[in-house]
């Protein structure tokens, strides 16, 4: 009986679809599929990424196996110093559906949050996320974010007896905070009363966004200020270059509390490692890219702190810098 070639074409179609489907569910052809390339998204306070924080984030992915654009993608967005933009640079982020968002401040941080109650959210440099109401303790965060703290407002009363014992003279001091900031009123209150016991006045100098900063050095220059203090704060550190220029300008001693303000032309720095602390971040990043729920990862303080003199802009200010203070320093800059 002779077969019908068109019967035979159709049953030979029909095992080959069979074929395709029982291949598409085999294990080569799983192994074919592209792996998802994580992404990460960063939003910062800052007006460029290019900073040793950042650099030390990146090195932090690299020690964990991670190469940018090869096995993970790294989404930078900075707000050049305008909190203002921080809610619509994470909703941008959050479009291009990163897997985790990091942070870099306590306003960006609370900006993420605002935006995101499911994506997890590192937050690299934090005062106090438990106090700003981000997480419900230290142990076990409890939400979508965790990361590290920097709460420390005890280094407030070492700052001010560092500037006192490089410029005894002083005795008005400019405190530039900010408000806005949750943990700031706890530094404020640390501040004021080492102020007290060194027989200082502290000028309390609000700057709650860019606009205030004019303000700020109106009202220190008005005050007879002859030293300068600001407070940690992402906002502050955005705008560093400002606040180092008009203390260059006024020949006013100023202390700060990272590490990045000396680097930048300050006279002095003490405080928690910035970059330390992003580099840390980098771990909570891969624990989440691993599995780790961001609501059972403990938040960890900060433990590296630093002493950063630059002795160039001693010269210029005409300051003896005093022994005792050198041999404390972790980083002196010529």
């Amino acid at each position: 009986m002779q077969q019908d070639p068109n019967s035979a074409m159709n049953r030979r179609s029909f095992l080959a679809a069979i074929g395709l489907c029982v291949f598409a569910g085999s294990p080569i052809a799983e192994a074919q599929q592209p792996a998802k390339v994580p992404r990460i998204g960063v939003v910062t306070l800052s007006v460029a990424p290019s900073t040793p924080s950042f650099n030390a984030f990146r090195q932090g992915l690299r020690k964990h196996g991670y190469a940018e654009n090869q096995n993970i993608l790294v989404d930078v967005r900075y707000a050049e110093g305008k909190p203002d933009r921080l809610p619509a640079l994470v909703r941008e982020l959050v479009s291009t559906k990163v897997d985790v968002i990091v942070t870099e401040s306590a306003v960006a941080a609370r900006a993420a949050r605002s935006v995101t109650d499911t994506i997890p959210i590192v937050t690299a440099i934090h005062g106090d996320p438990v106090g700003a109401g981000l997480a419900a303790s230290v142990a076990r965060p409890g939400g979508n974010v965790t990361g590290l703290s920097l709460l420390a407002p005890e280094l407030s009363s070492k700052r001010l007896e560092l500037l006192n014992a490089v410029v005894p003279k002083a005795t008005q001091v400019a405190a530039f905070w900010n408000a806005e900031n949750p943990a700031a009123a706890a530094y404020m209150t640390v501040t004021q009363a080492a102020a007290r016991s060194l027989g200082l006045q502290i000028q309390s100098l609000e700057v709650r966004n860019a606009s205030d900063l004019d303000v700020a050095f109106k009202t220190a220059m008005n005050t007879r200020a002859n030293a300068l203090i600001t407070l940690p704060d992402g906002l502050l550190l955005a705008h560093k270059e400002r606040i180092i220029e008009f203390a260059a300008k006024n020949r006013l001693p100023a202390l700060y509390p990272d590490q990045e303000f000396a680097e930048a032309g300050g006279l002095l720095a003490y405080g928690p490692s910035l970059a330390a602390q992003f580099q840390r971040s980098a771990d909570y990043v891969d624990k989440i890219l691993r599995g780790a729920k961001p609501a059972e990862l403990p938040i960890e303080q900060a433990s590296t702190f630093e002493l950063v003199i630059n002795l160039k802009t001693a010269k210029e200010l005409k300051l003896a810098m005093p022994a005792a203070v050198l041999q404390r320093a972790d980083k002196v800059i010529e």
